[in-house]
């Protein structure tokens, strides 16, 4: 299967969270994740979809894509606090995009979703996509880091308003576990990610990816 095709099915997971009762009854109360609403946090999670057309039609300039791993250790986010710029840069888009509330966050991504199941399927194998402001990637490497965020932000929103997380497809978590063992190594070496993942009694309190 595509990653376009896994990313498409997860998305489809991030939506029926969003239609979940639970999230327009938590609409405005803190979630899981320090300084996000619920509201704010299914912003996020809903921008997982509703940013990919305008990533679509960015124009991409004469310049090599950036390696999928080469976008998260050049990251600004990454390790950074929540009143670093670009976190509250982050929390302030999902913000945005909540503001209607949730039954108009739920039909932008409807849309926005059944809009991507026809565009994505008829872009070219190499085509590339640009981050405004970053870099390059290739479309398949910049849905990959959206079926991250779709698994990462689905067990955060689940856990804020007390419903089950949703089940990805095996085949969707494959490329999600890859990488974040993949960044894990990078940052802990691999005897720490081995010892975690084996052998609990020597294991490092933290082999966090991101």
């Amino acid at each position: 299967m595509t990653v376009r095709q896994l990313y498409l099915d997860a998305a489809s997971t991030a939506l029926d969270l969003l239609r979940d009762p639970a999230v327009a009854a938590h609409w405005d109360e803190p979630s899981a994740l320090e300084a996000f609403t619920v509201g704010g946090l299914a912003g996020h999670l809903a921008g997982q979809v509703l940013a990919v057309p305008e990533v679509l039609a960015t124009p991409v300039p004469d310049e090599p894509p950036a390696a999928l791993l080469d976008h998260y250790t050049r990251s600004t986010w990454i390790g950074a606090g929540l009143d670093a710029e670009t976190n509250v840069a982050i929390r302030e888009r999902g913000d945005t995009a909540a503001a209607g509330g949730p039954e108009a966050l739920v039909v932008r991504t409807t849309d926005t979703l059944a809009d991507l199941r026809a565009s994505l399927s008829a872009e070219p194998a190499g085509r590339l996509v640009h981050l405004a402001g970053r870099w390059s990637l290739t479309l398949d490497d910049y849905l990959t880091t959206r079926l991250l965020e779709i698994a990462v932000h689905d067990d955060d929103l689940a856990v804020s308003v007390g419903v089950e997380t949703p089940p990805l497809p095996e085949a969707a978590l494959r490329p999600v576990f890859d990488l974040l063992t993949t960044l894990s190594v990078r940052k802990h070496s691999a005897p720490a990610v081995l010892r975690a993942l084996a052998r609990a009694e020597r294991a490092p309190r933290d082999i966090a990816a991101i």
